[in-house]
Parts: C-alpha cells; structure tokens; sequence
C-alpha cells in the first residue's frame, strides 16, 4: 500500500471537508431582508363602500384557491366579514346587485371584496383562478348565498 497516496488522498478529503463547513458558515452568515410588494390596502370595497365594522371574538383566518371555469357566472353572494382577492391567472368580471357597478381584475391584481352587498363574479376565456383570504371568527361563513341562490363552492 502506497501511504503517500493515502496522504494525499486523507488531506484532499479533509480539505474539501474543511472548505465545505466554511461555504456553509458564509452562507448561514448571509441574512437579507426579503423584498415587499403591497398588493392591496385599503378601508373600503372595490365598489366604494368603506368598511364599517369588524367582527369581534377569536380571529380565524381563512384562506382559499377557488377554480372557476371559463365563461361561468357565480351566483348573487354576500360576505359578513372583510376579505380580499388575489388573480393567479384569468380574469375575473365582479358585479354589484345593488348599483350595477362592474370591475375587471386581471392575473396579478388584487382586490378587496364588498362586505354585506350582493355580488358575483365571472370568469373569462379561460379558467380563472384566485387565492382569497377571509378575515373573520369562527363560525361565521366566508361567503352566504343571495335568497333563492345556491352556494358559491
């Protein structure tokens, strides 16, 4: 057995062990600070009604991915707590009952939903995908269908 070549090999592999705590080291010493885009903040639904109240009790946050198929129309809703509304992809076309007031989102964009106003959705083109997040206490739905309506999901 050549012991030179044992040596050399031994003091490589330790070497590289060496250098390889060191680069984690370095790494783990790399702290950034994320970048922070606000996508939404506000004090009033996408139609203009301001918010008025908030739900008191245990806070529960829900937060949902809901599919919508192309050229569907949800049924007439309303939501009894805050929430707001992310476009991964499609679009989505909200109607006001009440005013008749309409809104296109596209992919990207964020809205804030009304609270107590009746409203639907629809979808375009192409499927419509939003990630929506609830703002409420537990036992209170995130969404009650319009009288006569059948439930949105």
């Amino acid at each position: 057995m050549n012991w030179k070549y044992i040596a050399v090999a031994l003091a490589a592999m330790l070497g590289g062990a060496s250098l390889t705590a060191v680069l984690a080291q370095n790494g783990a010493q790399n702290v950034l600070s994320g970048h922070r885009d606000i996508l939404l903040q506000t004090t009033q639904s996408w139609n203009g009604k301001p918010y008025t109240h908030y739900p008191t009790g245990q806070p529960q946050l829900t937060t949902i991915k809901l599919t919508i198929a192309p050229h569907t129309v949800l049924p007439w809703h309303y939501h009894q707590i805050p929430n707001a509304l992310y476009v991964l992809s499609g679009t989505l076309t909200l109607h006001d009952k009440a005013s008749g007031k309409t809104l296109v989102v596209h992919q990207g964009q964020a809205v804030a939903e009304s609270v107590d106003d009746i409203h639907r959705g629809e979808s375009g083109n192409e499927p419509t995908v939003l990630l929506i997040t609830y703002a409420g206490t537990p036992g209170v739905p995130t969404t009650t269908p319009a009288k006569g309506e059948k439930a949105e999901y």
